[in-house]
């Protein structure tokens, strides 16, 4: 049983409240982290700069890829995990909650409409394939049959199904983690940025928030983007940067889609009340969240060039996210090497709702003192060096994609 981390004694008159974990970040790697390390019997508490759950994490689409369970390569793994754990996650944050976040297998279509592209296409389904990851390939008659409503512009060279491709809304799955974190006794401070540390013959001693100083026993940054900054004040570089994304969200009367539709880096999410997503840009722009007028262009000319019908959709609403971009692809997820009780996770680009739940697991496993169940060596915060080229905006889905 949790204890309540309200219950935190106060370390001195200069110090708010120690506690024994500390989540820097409330996106929804820091939320899951936070409400694992509570199912274990941790006291945390999670500090956010604004709302908790309100930047990258809620404005993604939900989209959770399959990933292949043989694998040995570690961010298949991770993915593989997480896969496995977004479906018992969704049950129990359901029964403790009463929230659904609308976790269903919908299933999914890769679709390609040039050569270069089907090629592409034919080398993620082979990988998949290696990794025991259903994918079919569909002929023009069998995608008409199962989403009429796809008629693509200018032809299609290829077209195939991953029917274990499953979805979340983000926002009810946000929602859902905050109830089940105070329900574990996790204390949540809103508009509480960590300014700087105080550090202490090798641990951080105290983080230093407009609310007071805090202490803890562990500190970990999962501040998404924004996690570089903080670093390089613990003396450590990350290569990080945010890459903007835009959606935009649709709505009919009716459903015209029922599986997810991908091509290259852009997708149209169905919703069963009728409401579509169509996303992404990459937009390597800072820290601007703004939308635009060419994005939201763009994105309606994919959509409309796919599912033609969608030109009599409302267009609802456009929002943007930030998402961590990290140079090779993969997180930082581990133990800052100089200090004892700092930790990072953070740098899931696109994957970080689907990675969440496997990065809460493995990280509340390695700052407990066990061995993470997958290698986050290939991982490590310090793995590349100061001088290593920034981040660039990814040109494909993740690496997790389709396997």
């Amino acid at each position: 049983m949790a204890r309540n981390c309200r219950s935190f004694d106060c370390v001195d008159s200069g110090t708010v409240s120690m506690s024994e974990c500390l989540v820097v970040g409330g996106g929804v790697v820091g939320l899951s982290i936070a409400y694992e390390l509570a199912g274990r019997g941790r006291r945390v508490r999670v500090i956010d700069a604004a709302q908790p759950g309100r930047e990258a994490s809620w404005a993604g689409a939900g989209i959770l890829p399959p990933a292949g369970s043989h694998s040995d390569e570690p961010l298949e793994q991770l993915a593989a995990l997480s896969n496995r754990l977004h479906a018992q996650w969704w049950e129990h944050l359901r029964d403790d909650t009463g929230i659904d976040n609308g976790f269903r297998r919908s299933g999914a279509i890769y679709l390609a409409r040039s050569a270069t592209e089907a090629r592409a296409l034919q080398t993620l389904a082979s990988v998949a394939h290696r990794r025991h990851i259903v994918v079919e390939p569909l002929s023009q008659e069998s995608l008409r049959e199962i989403e009429p409503a796809v008629r693509p512009r200018g032809g299609l060279e290829a077209a195939y199904y991953a029917p274990t491709e499953c979805q979340i809304r983000n926002p009810r799955h946000l929602k859902a983690l905050l109830v089940g974190c105070a329900q574990r006794g996790v204390e949540v401070l809103p508009g509480t940025p960590a300014e700087d540390f105080e550090i202490r013959d090798g641990r951080i001693e105290v983080v230093v928030t407009p609310a007071g100083r805090l202490s803890a026993d562990t500190v970990c940054i999962t501040t998404g983007a924004w996690s570089g900054a903080l670093a390089r004040k613990l003396g450590l570089t990350l290569e990080i940067k945010p890459i903007r994304g835009q959606i935009l969200l649709l709505s009919q009367p009716r459903p015209v889609l029922s599986h997810i539709i991908n091509e290259s880096s852009r997708y149209l999410v169905p919703r069963p009340d009728g409401r579509v997503l169509v996303g992404s840009t990459e937009d390597d722009v800072g820290f601007d969240r703004s939308t635009t007028a060419q994005g939201a262009g763009d994105l309606l000319h994919f959509a409309l060039g796919l599912v033609p019908e969608l030109g009599n959709s409302q267009l609802e609403r456009s929002w943007a996210g930030l998402r961590p971009a990290t140079v090779d692809g993969m997180p930082y997820l581990g133990r800052v090497p100089s200090l004892d009780n700092a930790f990072i996770a953070a740098g899931h680009f696109r994957g970080g709702l689907q990675l969440s739940t496997g990065t809460a697991v493995v990280m509340s496993q390695l700052i407990d003192g066990e061995t993470p169940e997958v290698d986050l060596s290939v991982f490590r915060v310090d793995r590349l060096s100061h001088d290593s080229p920034a981040p660039q905006a990814s040109k494909t889905r993740p690496a997790v994609s389709l396997g």
